[in-house]
Parts: structure tokens; C-alpha cells; sequence
């Protein structure tokens, strides 16, 4: 995997080249444009840092095509006198995106710059001194950001407490420990389960993990890689076959996005040696094998491969996940007694520039056997999703008119062969402001509705909407009872959400304005290769919305809409090809 490392980075340092500003009268001069807004930025992604990560691991690798290579140092100076120029008289960047002088786009910059620096500074080769001068600079100046600033998101926490790691380490900062401290008084929002708050396992689970582990080290806070052994045995039962990461639940961008393993390859690799866990190589073998290039500057394996060198030795000892299991992740997890809670905290519901994530904690099923994978979710859109071989059904979702929008799943418990699920919304209406309790404003000639006591109206006419989800297991597939009770005629929409890769081979279908299907009736069939599912139970059209408002559907996916009034009473089968079908016994997952 190493040499591959060096072959991947190679061409990534070649490409870089290509992108770098060398018009001495542009602003941008030294930086690496990117490729999606055509700027030269200062980040961790997308920015230089980045590209100088790729090109300082092959300036000191004899390994590389690039070692010592005098033109590529030149064009490094001038990436360094670019970051330098565009850092903030704050010691902040602004990464081009949302965020301006961001402390934690910060502390990202700095975990990837002062590794790279490190790497640097273990050469003795005297033409990287200005380079190496002008990364210290730029790390020095960043220390009072870091240790004033604060973030919006859980996971920027983590991030601010590796990068004042870092710095402690190469500026010998106690008040860079102290601020770290302060961060990490808050305690771990993790369940024990093993899920981080955003339950973003396509990103930021993997960004809190090495995060952690770069503090752990470099504060001495060995408790800080508890939680992560958690999360990283938690992942083992959150791959798909193909090796495709479930992001069906998440609460960041990567909701019902593709992701692969390889972000958590340097936490599985660096907890797999210190803790000679079996199951952490075994991970950390199949992130690697999805690796096409170093990564980004903060979690550039090549860099952390030349620093810690017995990382590019595999492991002789490795366990492979387990393939067959059903396992319930939160199941045991108090949520509710949490969420009761939460007037106390004084916020309101209300926080800036960031979530509550009031989800964290909601209970996943997740059942595997062999190449079929699925997953039952709650407090989510999607209450189910499928992979079978090459087939992809990434959601199936229910919306309603009542309270418009998708309907989430809030319990869920099991079953003889399955598990059902339930959800329940509330709807009244609100009466008159009592005479005692309206503004002055209420008796002049303007009364702004934003000025009235809203919480103080009397809630009338309240009606409750409730669902029930069954979804058992057969020999076939699945067959699913979904019921809709408590009030009549509301719309209703389930929707199948299938990949964009596949083809519909069947089934009664009315196209939408928006390219959606409605179907009508008879046998669906989508087929991807030679993996397909057959979808079976809609009987007519019971009402002709083509769409719920608020329950927008995601792009460039095939989505098959089934309509329905309350009360219903709805059974579809779904059957997978029997190619892949496995019907041994199930394994318990431990």
C-alpha cells in the first residue's frame, strides 16, 4: 500500500503543478487554483495546504519521482508565501466557503501544517529553510486565534483540541493545554453505542477520531481514545459489501451521499498497533484498499506514514468484519431522558450557526448477509434502505399533507422476523393572546405579529396523525404493512428512492413534471446489472399530487412515488434477486 501511497501522491504532486497561480500580479500568486470555483484558497480540502502536503511528502521521500526535485521546492516557496500573504492579521483563514475568520478551518489548516512541517524539519536539507520559516510563521501566528476562538459544530471541538495539540507540541504552550481542557470539560457526546452527535459517518465521525487521537497523544490524554475504539468498532457494522459507508440518517451533508471507508484509514491503522485489535487491522485494510490519493492536508496518510514509518507495515494479525449479523445500534440508549432535559440547558431549542441534533441517539438497525445489506432508521426521512449486489435503494420514505413534510420514525422495536416502527404528529391550532398579557403595541395603529406573546395562545382543535411500519424478513426479501390511522383523507406519498445507475424494467408508471414516477399498479422491477429488486403491493391511484410539499427529493436518483389516502392499509413485497439470496441462519452480531 505504501509504494501505491507514493505512486497516488506522485501524480497528485504532478497535477498540483498544473493548478498553481504563477502570474506575479494576481492576488491568488503561489496558490493552487480549485478545480470548483477557480480561486486559490487557504483550506484544508480543496486549498493549497493541501497540495503542499502532496508536495513536501515527495520533496524529502527517496521514494519519490520528486525527491529533492529543485523546481518543485521553488514552486512550495511560493505556495508558502501564499498562505502566508492570505492568513488574517488574526492569525485566521477563510476557507472560501461559509465560514470567515473561522478558528476551526483554522485548527483543520494547522493539524495538517505543522504535520507537514514536522516532516520538513526531520530533513536536513538546508533549501527548505525558507519553506519550513515561513510554516512556522504561519503556525505561530495562528495561537491566538486557537486559543481565544471557539466553533459552531460538536466535531470542531475535537478539531480545535488536535490543533492546540500541535501547537503545545511545537511551541511548548501550556495555555494551549488549558484552552484544550476547557473544550474537553464539556465531556464526549457520544452514546454507548459508539455514535457521534452529527452521526455523519461519511465525514465528521472520522474527522472526531483522528482528531482524538492526535489530542490524546500530544495532551496526554489517553481517555481521549475511548470514545474512539467506540466509534471505530460502531463503523464495523456501518459498511455496505461494495464498501460504501451507510450515510442514510446522517445530520450533515452527507446524508444519502456516497462515501467509502478511506477517511478512517489513520484511525483504524493507529489504533489497530496500539491496541493489536484484529478487527481494526482487518478495517484498516479495507480503507486503505479504497485509497486513491494521500488525502486531504489534515489526514494526509503519505505525511503520517513518513513521520510514524511502522504504519506501512501491514499488519500479520487481521480479523475481516463479520458479514452476516443483525445488529441494533441505540437500542439500549436512554434518548428520552435526555431529551426531557433539554429546557434545563437554558438555550431554548434555539442555537447559532449549527444544529441541536436532537436525533443523536435515535435507534439503527442494521442487518447484513453477505451482499445483501439493509438498514432500518428512525428520527430520519428514509425509515428503510436497501443494498443487494450492484442494486441500490437508498430510501424509502413516507410524506403527508398533514404536517407537510416527511413523516420520521420515532420508535421502533422488535418483531417476530422484523421490527416495527411507529411515528405520531400533532397538529392543533392556536387561539387569542389573553388581554393581560399583550404588548403595548397591541393598541397602537401597528401590532407586528413578531411582537405578540405566541407561547402564551391556547392550543384548540389539536389532531393527531399516526403510522405504523412493520418490515419482516422472508426468504425473499421483505415484505413491509405500513398503516395510517387517526384521521381521514390526508394525502399521503411513500416514495423509493432508487440509484440513477439502474434501470425501471416494469411496473405502471405516470411520469412526473419533476422526472419522478408514480406508480399505479402491477410488478416493479428495477434492475442494476444483473441485480435487480421487484417491488409489488400498489393497486391504483389514490389521489394525483405528484409531490409533498417540504419533502424535497434528492437529484439524480430514480424515484418511484406510490400515493395513498388515510386510513390505509398497505402491504409491498419486496423481493431480491435470488442470485444473492441467503438463507442460512442469521448471525447475531456480538
Amino acid at each position: 500500500m505504501y509504494k501505491q501511497l507514493v505512486a497516488f501522491n506522485d501524480k497528485a504532486v504532478e497535477e498540483g503543478l498544473s493548478r498553481q497561480v504563477l502570474d506575479p500580479g494576481s492576488r491568488y500568486y503561489g496558490g493552487t487554483v480549485d478545480p470548483g470555483t477557480g480561486i486559490a484558497w487557504v483550506n484544508h480540502t480543496t486549498g493549497t495546504p493541501s497540495i503542499m502536503s502532496y508536495w513536501g511528502a515527495a520533496l524529502v521521500n527517496p521514494d519519490s519521482d520528486y525527491y529533492r526535485d529543485m523546481e518543485l521546492l521553488s514552486r512550495l516557496e511560493l505556495a508558502a508565501e501564499f498562505v502566508l500573504r492570505r492568513q488574517h492579521k488574526d492569525g485566521t483563514i477563510s476557507p472560501g466557503w461559509t465560514n470567515f475568520h473561522s478558528p476551526p478551518d483554522t485548527a483543520f489548516v494547522v493539524v495538517g501544517y505543522a504535520q507537514l512541517y514536522q516532516l520538513l524539519k526531520q530533513h536536513d536539507w538546508e533549501p527548505l529553510s525558507t519553506v519550513r520559516a515561513n510554516m512556522l510563521l504561519f503556525l505561530e501566528r495562528t495561537i491566538p486565534a486557537l486559543l481565544t476562538g471557539g466553533g459552531h459544530t460538536p466535531n470542531h471541538r475535537w478539531v480545535l483540541c488536535a490543533a492546540l495539540g500541535f501547537l503545545h507540541e511545537l511551541f511548548g504552550l501550556k495555555e494551549a493545554v488549558n484552552r484544550a481542557q476547557e473544550w474537553l470539560a464539556e465531556g464526549m457526546d457520544m452514546t454507548p453505542d459508539g455514535e457521534w452527535t452529527e452521526r455523519s459517518n461519511g465525514i465528521y465521525s472520522a474527522v472526531s477520531d483522528i482528531m482524538l487521537i492526535h489530542a490524546a497523544r500530544l495532551l496526554n490524554f489517553s481517555q481521549l481514545l475511548d470514545p474512539v475504539r467506540l466509534n471505530l468498532r460502531m463503523m464495523m457494522y456501518l459498511v455496505h459489501p461494495t464498501g460504501e459507508i451507510v450515510t442514510d440518517y446522517s445530520g450533515r451533508q452527507d446524508l444519502g451521499r456516497y462515501h467509502d471507508l478511506s477517511p478512517y484509514y489513520l484511525a483504524y491503522a493507529i489504533m489497530a498497533q496500539l491496541d493489536d485489535n484484529a478487527q481494526f487491522a482487518g478495517m484498516a485494510e479495507m480503507a486503505g484498499s479504497v485509497l486513491t490519493d494521500p488525502g486531504v492536508c489534515s489526514v494526509n496518510v503519505l505525511v503520517r506514514m513518513l513521520l510514524e514509518p511502522g504504519l506501512r507495515q501491514a499488519s500479520n494479525h487481521i480479523e475481516f468484519i463479520p458479514d452476516r449479523y443483525e445488529k441494533i445500534l441505540n437500542g439500549d440508549f436512554l434518548r428520552r431522558n435526555y431529551l426531557v432535559s433539554m429546557e434545563e440547558a437554558g438555550h431554548y431549542g434555539r442555537i447559532f450557526h449549527s444544529r441541536l441534533h436532537t436525533d443523536f441517539g435515535a435507534p439503527v438497525v442494521r442487518i447484513r448477509e453477505e451482499r445483501t445489506s439493509a438498514t432500518l432508521m428512525t428520527e430520519t426521512p428514509s425509515f428503510f434502505s436497501l443494498r443487494h449486489g450492484t442494486v441500490r435503494l437508498l430510501g424509502v420514505q413516507l410524506a403527508s399533507f398533514f404536517n407537510p413534510g416527511y413523516i420520521p420514525m420515532q420508535e421502533i422495536t422488535k418483531l417476530a422476523g422484523g421490527y416495527r416502527m411507529s411515528g405520531e404528529q400533532k397538529k392543533g391550532y392556536y387561539g387569542p393572546v389573553a388581554e393581560g398579557l399583550l404588548p403595548a403595541t397591541s393598541k397602537t395603529p401597528v401590532s407586528p405579529w413578531y411582537l405578540l406573546p405566541h407561547q402564551s395562545r391556547l392550543l384548540t382543535h389539536e389532531q393527531t396523525f399516526r403510522v405504523q411500519i412493520d418490515v419482516i424478513r422472508n426468504e425473499n426479501g421483505w415484505t413491509m404493512h405500513l398503516e395510517g390511522s387517526g384521521l381521514e383523507d390526508i394525502m399521503t406519498q411513500i416514495s423509493f428512492v432508487f440509484g440513477n445507475e439502474g434501470e425501471l424494467t416494469s411496473g405502471d408508471l405516470l411520469i412526473t413534471e419533476e422526472g419522478h414516477y408514480i406508480w399505479t399498479g402491477d410488478t416493479l422491477r428495477y434492475t442494476c446489472g444483473e441485480d435487480w429488486i421487484e417491488l409489488k403491493g400498489v393497486n391504483g391511484l389514490e389521489h394525483r399530487a405528484p409531490s409533498v410539499r417540504e419533502a424535497s427529493m434528492p437529484a439524480n436518483c430514480k424515484v418511484i412515488l406510490a400515493n395513498a389516502m388515510t386510513p390505509f392499509y398497505k402491504t409491498i413485497h419486496v423481493t431480491i434477486s435470488p442470485s444473492l439470496r441467503n438463507t442460512d441462519k442469521q448471525v447475531k452480531a456480538p
